[in-house]
């Protein structure tokens, strides 16, 4: 039994990049990853003949050079427009929608976005009629500020 993965030991390697490849896509920050790199590369040479030691060897600067190397590449080009991303409310500004409920004049009304409905004032303070097409310009809150379109 020992003979077998002492002749086999590259599959115990390719094992061990499939379950770091595994564990990187349930986390996503590309550390793991590193792990799976080096994995493959010991697997790779396990398969050519090379000994335990060597692997393991080739297992850890792999990585370690992955961490420094590949990591900030990837992160570099998988969120390299994370910064500018808006999100959640703030995505809603420059946004086409429908007064769904009128909006008093210095008052307040209701506006549907995409299903969703939220509570509007208009930005001169006037009267909005419902079925009025009307742009976001902003946002106070989860209050958000509409123009006539």
């Amino acid at each position: 039994m020992i003979d077998y993965f002492a002749e086999n030991l590259w599959q115990m390697w390719a094992l061990v990049s499939v379950v770091c490849l595994i564990l990187e896509l349930t986390n996503g920050d590309f550390f793991i990853m590193c792990f799976t790199i080096g994995a493959a590369i010991s697997a790779i040479l396990s398969a050519c003949g090379l000994s335990f030691y060597v692997g393991l060897a080739a297992f850890a600067a792999a990585s370690v050079l992955s961490i420094f190397f590949v990591r900030p590449a990837a992160l570099r080009y998988f969120h390299k427009n994370e910064d500018k991303r808006v999100s959640n409310a703030d995505a809603l500004i420059g946004r086409i929608g429908r007064v769904s409920e009128d909006i008093e004049k210095d008052g307040y009304g209701r506006v549907a976005i995409d299903g969703d409905d939220w509570k509007a004032v208009a930005k001169d303070g006037m009267a909005i009629a419902k079925g009025t097409n009307v742009k976001v310009v902003g946002r106070e809150s989860i209050i958000i500020t509409v123009e006539k379109e």
